[in-house]
């Protein structure tokens, strides 16, 4: 598969659960913008066959070489990113939950799901779509893990794939800065992520964003029980230039760490 069939599938795939995503680009688009992809996001777990070394030989041969390393600590995250040789295609950001941090009760609900991933799993890059490869948990091990990370408790029930696509604000022609973005976006009444307020980050650091938080949808929990679930949710972002004058192209923690936090409960 070409990379650039690969996001079409990718983003079809995505706003089947975030249709806020399809609604916003399409307000921008109607506004005369042309929405081009900034980076995209992946969530998995750490010592799995789906771990960011199981998928990263998949993005190598769509052409990605990564470029970057991160760590949240307090999250139990890792992360890597990675950048195509094409640059109109879109940067990916890739992180993976370092599950035997976690306490012993939230580390046997887990094992209980990596070992239903199939060894072979990643084979084709398919995989990044492909969502929960394991049963669905049940209402208790996901009110568990919702406690300790907002992180597990999101990928036990959504599983693999995009978790959000950004825009990237360099690329629009009126809303040219992430304040014009934001205002329009609340005017029209999404709800943006305010951790750390609206925008995460600052232009001395190179990078600003902002984001949604994720839409919403009804989960049946393995024992018949129905609660409305975070799913996924849209990023804006603006990059500036640093001293030698190249726009900054990679990632900065903090800002990272926060926009996690658009897929929590409330």
């Amino acid at each position: 598969m070409q990379a650039h069939d690969f996001f079409q599938s990718l983003w079809q795939h995505y706003i089947e659960i975030t249709p806020q995503a399809k609604s916003i680009q399409n307000l921008f688009q109607e506004s005369g913008e042309e929405v081009i992809n900034d980076h995209v996001a992946f969530r998995t777990f750490a010592n799995s066959p789906i771990s960011i070394e199981k998928l990263e030989p998949i993005l190598v041969e769509l052409g990605y070489q990564a470029y970057g390393a991160f760590r949240f600590e307090k999250k139990h995250l890792v992360a890597r990113c990675y950048k195509h040789t094409d640059e109109t295609l879109p940067k990916v950001f890739l992180s993976e939950l370092l599950t035997h941090e976690l306490s012993i009760e939230s580390q046997q609900i887990l094992s209980a799901y990596i070992s239903q991933i199939p060894q072979d799993s990643a084979q084709s890059s398919d995989i990044f779509w492909r969502g929960r490869l394991w049963d669905k948990p049940s209402l208790e091990d996901y009110q568990t893990l919702v406690q300790e990370s907002e992180y597990a408790a999101w990928l036990s029930t959504i599983g693999l794939g995009a978790n959000h696509f950004t825009v990237s604000i360099n690329h629009l022609t009126h809303l040219n800065d992430i304040e014009s973005v934001n205002t329009l976006l609340l005017d029209k009444g999404y709800t943006l992520n305010t951790v750390g307020g609206l925008v995460k980050g600052t232009p001395e650091v190179f990078l600003e964003q902002s984001s949604t938080m994720a839409d919403k949808m009804d989960f049946v929990f393995s024992g018949g029980e129905s609660k409305p679930i975070p799913t996924c949710f849209y990023e804006f972002a603006i990059r500036h230039k640093q001293a030698d004058g190249t726009l900054f192209d990679s990632f900065i923690e903090g800002n990272a760490d926060k926009i996690f936090d658009s897929t929590n409960q409330s």
